[in-house]
């Protein structure tokens, strides 16, 4: 039987040279670490992608009828002063188009909507979704705040 364990399939491990072995040198286990940065990894990428903003402060105006939206892919904003920003940067009208077109090109089924500040003119507000129709998107809607009534 000793003969076996010894020659054998199977040998069994010295556990005296296994503690040895462990004296020396220190083993740091990183598993752990590794886990924790996964899970902060995940979790930044969860916020960040809920997060859909034109890059303005705007004044919406405000609306008895307005309702959310559950789902607004691509934002484009119109200023007091009728400035134009898409994702955080500023673009001028003709650009607004092919901006449109791009990010329908990575999200087919997105909506657009004109976050349009309340003093920016028609005119601007009209053009931007004229070019948005123009770029391919079906679903074009303008932002207002819900209005309380009282």
């Amino acid at each position: 039987m000793e003969d076996y364990l010894k020659y054998g399939k199977y040998k069994m491990l010295n556990i005296s040279a296994a503690r040895r072995a462990q004296k020396k040198g220190l083993e740091l286990n990183i598993a752990p670490l590794i886990d924790m940065v996964f899970i902060l990894l995940i979790f930044f990428l969860v916020t960040t992608s809920f997060v859909k903003e034109t890059g303005v402060d705007i004044n919406r105006p405000a609306a008895n009828t307005a309702v959310s939206r559950a789902k607004a892919s691509i934002l484009v904003g119109v200023t007091k002063d009728n400035r134009i920003f898409m994702d955080r940067r500023e673009i001028d009208i003709r650009a607004v188009r092919a901006n449109v077109e791009r990010s329908m090109a990575e999200n087919p089924e997105a909506s657009v909507v004109i976050v349009a500040d309340k003093e920016s003119t028609t005119g601007v507000v009209i053009s931007v979704m004229d070019n948005c129709k123009l770029a391919g998107a079906e679903n074009v809607a303008i932002a207002a705040s819900h209005q309380n009534q009282e």
